[in-house]
C-alpha cells in the first residue's frame, strides 16, 4: 500500500534552516546534498513506513511514533519522527540524534 507523505511546516522550516546554515558555514554543495537526500528519504516513507522502528518516545504518545534515521555517509545525525494515519504518513518533527527525547509539549 502506498500512502501520501504529509510534512508538517515545522519540519520544512527545520530542513530549510539547517541547509542554509550549512551552506553559510561549510559548503553549499554539501548543504544541497544533505537537504535533497533527507527530503528523498522522508518521501520514501510512502512505501512501507511500518517497516521503520518505533521511536524511543513511542510510549509517551497516544499514537505510534516511528522514526527514520538520516545522515551523510555512514554517520547518522538526525531522525524524522512520524506516525502512520489511515490516509497518510504524517512527519511531524526532526531531531538531531543527540537531542533529548521528544514529548507532547514539543509538538503542540
Amino acid at each position: 500500500m502506498t500512502l501520501p507523505v504529509y510534512v508538517h511546516p515545522r519540519v520544512q522550516t527545520f530542513l530549510d534552516d539547517n541547509a542554509q546554515w550549512w551552506a553559510e558555514h561549510h559548503s553549499a554543495e554539501q548543504a544541497e546534498a544533505w537537504y535533497d537526500g533527507f527530503v528523498e528519504a522522508i518521501f520514501s516513507l510512502e512505501h512501507h513506513p511500518e517497516g521503520r522502528p518505533l521511536a524511543r518516545e513511542n510510549d509517551a504518545f497516544p499514537f505510534k511514533v516511528r522514526e527514520l534515521y538520516y545522515g551523510v555517509g555512514q554517520k547518522i545525525t538526525h531522525r524524522a519522527l512520524f506516525t502512520i494515519r489511515p490516509d497518510q504518513v504524517y512527519v511531524f518533527l526532526i531531531r538531531h540524534v543527540s537531542q533529548a527525547p521528544v514529548s507532547l509539549d514539543d509538538i503542540s
